[in-house]
């Protein structure tokens, strides 16, 4: 996945709203086939929330510790300096991870993670630690064998009898094994080995699918922010119709979005800020697409003075903008684990109310950017290309 974010964003094609039969038959452009809220949600505080499909439900925290950043590229990681690290996110009631088997060693972390909690934090504390992961498998035949043996995989690398949210990320939709794939993780969650099933990545197209297919999707974690608002658009109107939730990541653009970046012009060498990580080059790629430097830095300051008069960050402004937008459940703040830490921008989301005139401003300088859904094409259409 890292690899294929290094081409350009002109290499990248998008799919139209045309579609040939599935190999079920399945022919629809409307959402009538649809059960009406097949999913329900359920906010306990501002800091958890509930997301459901039926009798399956998943309590996360709102803000969800992202460990992409463990696969290389952002620093060394220390194993033991990264697990006292989660511990502390864990402690300051940030407790809901998310990773990947293609993430390095990030569950395998998430396994020690988990046993020190379980030898030194008491039973209630366990329970409110979730580790989401997702499956990023080529698109192979998906027999029900090499579903169980890569799911069999994570379980043991996050030391769980059952995962809490296996995330399901398929490339290419020309083959359609996503959904043998989706019905093998089924039949396990059945057994027990999963508790929640969810997407990554899915366009709203395929989830419509998904959800004909009478999966139980609780969830679809997709790219959104400030300056990638396409969720907002025909997925939203998806999700607020069957209950699904977004889980979004990218919302703070791998630290574009904050005070570093605020009065800067990167184009010139050495004059800025370095552009000097996966997450960053990715995003820079995306204010580009959007409408360039100049647009972005009319975007952060107006998120600093908002976030001036509340005395929070722009990081802590982005992300509170984001989970207030219909059908997101959470957001993905990514954690550098043993190298730096944004434990107090984090917590400071849940108090931050932004009103009237905080919303008016910011939506009105994110709008002066392209549209990214006609750019790039819908969530997820930035990683298949021709």
């Amino acid at each position: 996945m890292t690899g294929l974010l290094q081409h350009s964003l002109s290499k990248f094609t998008y799919y139209n709203s045309n579609r040939t039969p599935t190999r079920r038959g399945i022919v629809t452009r409307e959402y009538k086939h649809l059960r009406p809220c097949q999913c329900v949600t359920t906010q306990e505080d501002n800091r958890r929330i509930v997301v459901s499909n039926g009798k399956d439900s998943l309590d996360i925290t709102r803000v969800v510790n992202g460990m992409w950043q463990t696969s290389g590229g952002w620093g060394k990681i220390d194993r033991d300096e990264a697990v006292d690290s989660m511990l502390k996110y864990a402690d300051a009631g940030l407790t809901t991870f998310d990773m990947a088997d293609i993430y390095g060693p990030a569950e395998d972390l998430y396994g020690i993670f988990i046993n020190r909690v379980r030898r030194e934090r008491p039973p209630e504390f366990l329970e409110q630690v979730r580790g989401l992961t997702k499956w990023v498998p080529p698109p192979v035949k998906m027999t029900s064998s090499f579903v169980r043996d890569n799911i069999n995989v994570s379980r043991k690398r996050m030391d769980v009898e059952s995962l809490d949210m296996l995330q399901f990320h398929w490339w290419d939709y020309s083959n359609s094994g996503y959904l043998d794939a989706l019905k093998h993780l089924t039949d396990l969650k059945g057994e027990g080995k999963i508790k929640t099933i969810a997407l990554t990545n899915f366009d709203t197209e395929r989830l419509q699918i998904i959800l004909e297919n009478e999966i139980p999707i609780v969830s679809n974690q997709v790219q959104h922010s400030l300056v990638d608002m396409r969720p907002q658009q025909k997925m939203a109107e998806l999700c607020q119709l069957t209950g699904v939730k977004l889980i979004t990541y990218g919302t703070v653009m791998g630290g574009l979005l904050s005070e570093k970046f605020l009065d800067t012009n990167i184009n010139i060498p050495f004059a800025g800020p370095a552009i000097n990580t996966p997450s960053l080059s990715k995003y820079k790629r995306m204010v580009d697409a959007w409408g360039g430097w100049g647009l972005f830095q009319g975007l952060l300051r107006t998120l600093k003075q908002v976030s001036t008069k509340h005395g929070v960050s722009i990081a802590t402004v982005a992300v509170k903008y984001i989970l207030d937008q219909p059908a997101v459940a959470g957001s993905m703040v990514g954690v550098r684990l043993g190298l730096s830490e944004h434990i107090q921008d984090c917590n400071a989301i849940f108090s931050l109310v932004l009103d009237e005139e905080d919303v008016n401003s910011i939506r009105e300088a994110a709008g002066k950017g392209k549209d990214l859904l006609k750019v790039i094409g819908d969530c997820g259409d930035e990683y298949r290309r021709a």
